[in-house]
């Protein structure tokens, strides 16, 4: 396994101690090769030390660890957020397709965490993850942007443009207001999982609906919606009771 450079940056110094002893416990192949302990050293070091990965901690005196990226620029390595935030902004961390890690960290967390390092591309100057990732904060993810990773890169949807998703083996084809289309590398179970508490319904075990965005429901052949764009999607059996319960309070 190719050796990993990285830089931790915390402003407190029990925080880098514990992530230090983890990384060398359970992920030998993460050289820490230098330590900040505040915005403007974490600056400094990364300039000189050009790390593959940076533990960032984001709520630090002075300057917070999106100061410190936004004064970096372009970004050309992976982060791995450190944060105390609650659990209801995380979800804009998986929004946003950034890794963050949960204070007091875990080696389990920790692990899984490195793990995917090599599967996001470094945050680069056009990408907008960050921009995501502070807009979500920001409104409080009463309309969310998330990150669909591809193939060829990354997509960014509003959350509110989503009629409909369905399931395809392990991937997840999302159909949106304006026609477009998007395959998601995840399965519906997490998709579903990711969407929750935004008015998302799934209503059948191969589709999750926006409730928001059902143009009719019909009674014929066991009962079925009629989605924006004319499509018909089934109620199965078992989902027909909780959704007309829903449908009573759209």
């Amino acid at each position: 396994m190719d050796t990993i450079k990285a830089i931790i940056v915390d402003d407190e110094n029990h925080c880098v101690h514990t992530l230090r002893y983890e990384l060398s416990k359970h992920c030998p192949h993460v050289e820490v090769i230098g330590v900040a302990l505040s915005g403007e050293e974490a600056i400094d070091k990364i300039n000189d030390l050009h790390p593959d990965l940076v533990f960032m901690d984001i709520e630090m005196p002075g300057m917070s660890g999106f100061d410190v990226l936004h004064r970096l620029s372009p970004v050309t390595f992976n982060i791995i957020f450190v944060t105390a935030y609650d659990q209801y902004a995380i979800q804009a961390f998986r929004y946003a397709a950034l890794d963050y890690l949960l204070k007091p960290v875990t080696w389990e967390q920790l692990k899984e965490a490195v793990s995917r390092v090599g599967s996001y591309h470094p945050i680069a100057q056009d990408d907008s993850r960050l921009d995501i990732l502070m807009h979500n904060l920001r409104d409080g993810l009463k309309s969310p942007r998330i990150v669909l990773p591809s193939s060829r890169g990354m997509d960014f949807v509003n959350t509110e443009d989503i009629l409909y998703c369905s399931s395809e083996s392990n991937y997840t084809h999302l159909s949106m207001r304006d026609g477009k289309k998007y395959t998601y590398a995840k399965t519906l179970k997490e998709v579903e999982h990711l969407l929750e508490n935004h008015g998302f319904f799934r209503i059948h075990q191969s589709y999750l609906i926006q409730l928001s965005h059902i143009q009719r429901y019909l009674r014929d052949d066991g009962g079925y919606v009629v989605m924006a764009d004319g499509f018909h999607i089934p109620i199965a059996k078992r989902r027909k009771e909780e959704f007309m319960a829903l449908l009573k309070h759209e």
